[in-house]
């Protein structure tokens, strides 16, 4: 069993030195993960869905006009491919692709009640340079109710006289609560073990979150980089494994 192990590790790296790990980098990186270390570790959990229905069906992301996102690039939620996400957080934290843009504000709304209801909306203020960025419903937000779905959009402001022209994308959050064998679990879990418990028990904001904070805090990581590769990999993201995460969104402009 253990040359079936080392065999996926080492398939998963070949792939990850083409799709994240700049060459140049790689030996080193290598190096300093000892082979003998990495005979019986294995690859994290990808993510699993929650067996429940899809949330409505939206076209979001779609432009409808000249667009002040650069590249030809476009926003991009990470969120599994039916755009609905469980957390078991009050107050979750979301994340986006957002490709360099001339202008500098985003405008967050989170609804609930099919749409007719804004539950909290803020303006955003966007980095100077692309990358994954990351929002984090403050306190000044109500706490989202268990069993509840949301519906929140994040629209680039590249006109503010014509909202029609306006790059946005959509997505949806439900609060769950965890169930008592998962909660013993996160109770004694290492950090680099809440990633895979998460996803194995179909929250994502949760294992984005916690795979996103080990993959910025050991940027040289050659294991966190394969852990954030292989959650990616499991929604159709992997393309976005190896983007840069970019310092953003902390400072509300308007918030109600």
């Amino acid at each position: 069993m253990k040359w079936i192990k080392s065999s996926v590790y080492f398939a998963v790296l070949s792939i990850l030195c083409l799709e994240v790990l700049p060459i140049s980098s790689l030996t080193a990186q290598v190096k300093a993960e000892s082979i003998s270390k990495t005979q019986g570790w294995q690859i994290s959990q990808a993510f699993k869905p929650p067996k429940r229905g899809d949330p409505p069906a939206s076209a979001g992301g779609s432009t409808r006009g000249s667009s002040c996102l650069k590249g030809k690039k476009q926003i991009v939620p990470l969120l599994p491919p039916n755009k609905l996400g469980l957390t078991l957080a009050e107050r979750p934290t979301l994340f986006w692709f957002v490709p360099e843009s001339s202008v500098k504000t985003a405008k967050f709304v989170l609804l609930t009640d099919q749409d007719e209801n804004s539950v909290y909306e803020t303006t955003l203020k966007l980095p100077n340079k692309p990358g994954i960025i990351n929002f984090t419903l403050p306190k000044t937000a109500p706490e989202l109710a268990v069993g509840k779905t949301y519906h929140w959009y994040l629209t680039v402001v590249c006109n503010s006289q014509d909202a029609s022209t306006n790059p946005w994308v959509d997505g949806w959050v439900e609060r769950t609560e965890a169930e008592a064998s998962l909660s013993a679990a996160l109770a004694k879990a290492q950090p680099r073990k809440l990633p895979s418990l998460y996803a194995e028990a179909g929250i994502w904001y949760e294992a984005l979150a916690t795979s996103a904070q080990l993959r910025r805090s050991e940027p040289k990581n050659v294991r966190a980089r394969i852990d954030w590769w292989t959650l990616l990999k499991s929604v159709n993201l992997n393309t976005l494994a190896s983007e840069s995460f970019v310092d953003c969104c902390k400072n509300e402009l308007v918030n109600r």
